[in-house]
């Protein structure tokens, strides 16, 4: 697996490199997985925290973040 900065640094690609949506987007994401949604990863995640599976899932593209737009 990934270390840490590299899954942060792919996850912040995803929000245009903005740190604040992505610390949003992952603690909302994480506060559902604790409430019982089902991961969207394929690999297990018995032992990964919450966070982290919140990371993973927006680094590989699998969850979007809503009210995104491209600033071109």
């Amino acid at each position: 697996m990934e270390r840490l900065e590299e899954r942060i640094s792919k996850a912040l690609k995803q929000v245009d490199n903005d740190r604040y949506i992505l610390a949003i987007a992952v603690g909302q994401r994480a506060d559902e997985l604790s409430k019982g949604a089902k991961p969207l990863l394929s690999h297990n995640t018995q032992k990964m925290k919450y966070t982290d599976i919140a990371i993973d899932e927006i680094a590989s593209g699998l969850l979007k973040i809503n009210g995104l737009t491209d600033k071109k």
